[in-house]
């Protein structure tokens, strides 16, 4: 005999859920906003394949005890119901976006957690345009807005590249301290990516290791890159003096150097996607930088080239990085990928509008009579 249906709080079990990665598809577009994604096939239109299998309605439908393996017939349709009817009923969630109902059919939903607990809105859900924007795609994944590549180089020689993550930003440094709770004046917060500078041992010359180590022995504190809304911000904590070069730096002849303790801005999305709107125009003859260049501890710019610098770091927003090549025409795009979901906790309106704008113009580049086939182009 089956056990009688039990409650089970909706919102801290799909929350768990999410945060497992057990089930394909279902994962966080923007852990600080609480937006997620859903996959939702549909029978008659996607064929039988994994997405029938332990599926989160599966899970869900056992969660409740309203189906026992083993003991009910299988019947997707209806763990898929009877989810989406207690999505529909929380005051938790709120429906972004139903790509069941999109042109082209997108097989998913966008739901976010509500902080408070406002009057049921499934029936009035927020326009899709407003929080994702079709078929303006890089990947089956969204835009990395948060991820930042770094590379690392001592005296023009690269040393070190990886790519951080974190939604706050991270902390470059060179110490033996570990940061606690406690010394959050000294080295920032906990919840910044810890980036140690890379070792000496590939360091060829005597000489320039002990300068670089002489620079690195005054890099405890480290250098912070802020991740603010839509914006890269540096604060020098260390002794050592930094110097950049980037998007945002005033157009001086001379050395720029970095404030200690002073929040430095060093890239605007907003700015960029202004400047890569107006590139796309034709209205500017060069697409907007983005690149941020950093010289510790030595004047930059001068008349040295930065082969010559001891410790140089270069970061780059790989959202702008990837933009720029697309409307470039630098990678293949299929009409036929996921949605690109931008949101942000400090996204504007006026940054969905510049978007929806460059999607407009990468259309119109589509529309172009092309030479003949394009062996870029994705089999349908």
């Amino acid at each position: 005999m089956n056990p009688p249906p039990r409650r089970v709080r909706l919102k801290p079990w799909l929350v768990a859920q999410v945060d497992s990665q057990h089930y394909p598809g279902l994962h966080w577009l923007d852990t600080q906003r609480r937006r997620f994604a859903i996959p939702w096939h549909h029978a008659t239109r996607h064929p039988p394949g994994t997405h029938h299998h332990d599926t989160i309605f599966k899970a869900w439908a056992q969660e409740t005890g309203k189906f026992t393996a083993g003991v009910d017939a299988p019947d997707p349709a209806k763990w898929k119901a009877n989810l989406r009817c207690a999505l529909n009923k929380s005051r938790e969630f709120r429906l972004l976006f139903d790509g069941t109902k999109a042109t082209p059919l997108q097989p998913y939903k966008v739901y976010e957690l509500c902080q408070d607990t406002p009057a049921p809105v499934a029936a009035c859900p927020l326009a899709p345009t407003e929080n994702v924007i079709p078929n303006l795609l890089i990947s089956p994944h969204m835009l990395p807005l948060t991820d930042l590549e770094i590379k690392f180089q001592y005296r023009g020689r690269q040393v070190c590249v990886l790519t951080i993550s974190n939604p706050h930003g991270c902390r470059l440094f060179h110490s033996s301290l570990e940061p606690t709770q406690e010394q959050v004046d000294l080295f920032g917060p906990l919840t910044l990516e810890q980036v140690p500078f890379p070792a000496t041992d590939a360091i060829p010359n005597e000489k320039q290791r002990f300068y670089t180590h002489q620079l690195l022995d005054v890099l405890d504190r480290g250098l912070i890159l802020e991740l603010q809304g839509q914006d890269i911000y540096a604060i020098r904590l260390c002794q050592c003096k930094v110097f950049w070069t980037g998007p945002c730096a005033a157009p001086n002849l001379g050395p720029n150097p970095i404030e200690r303790e002073k929040k430095t801005k060093l890239f605007s999305l907003e700015g960029f996607l202004n400047g890569l709107i107006l590139f796309q125009k034709g209205q500017t003859t060069t697409p907007p930088p983005f690149e941020i260049f950093f010289c510790f501890g030595e004047e930059w710019p001068d008349q040295k080239p930065k082969e010559k610098k001891l410790i140089t770091v270069q970061v780059v927003p790989v959202a702008a990085r990837l933009l720029l090549e697309m409307f470039s025409g630098e990678l293949s795009w299929s009409a036929d990928s996921i949605p690109l979901q931008i949101s942000h906790p400090d996204l504007k309106d006026k940054m969905v509008e510049q978007f929806k704008e460059l999607h407009q113009l990468w259309q119109n580049q589509q529309r172009l009579p092309q030479p003949g086939p394009t062996p870029w182009s994705l089999p349908h």
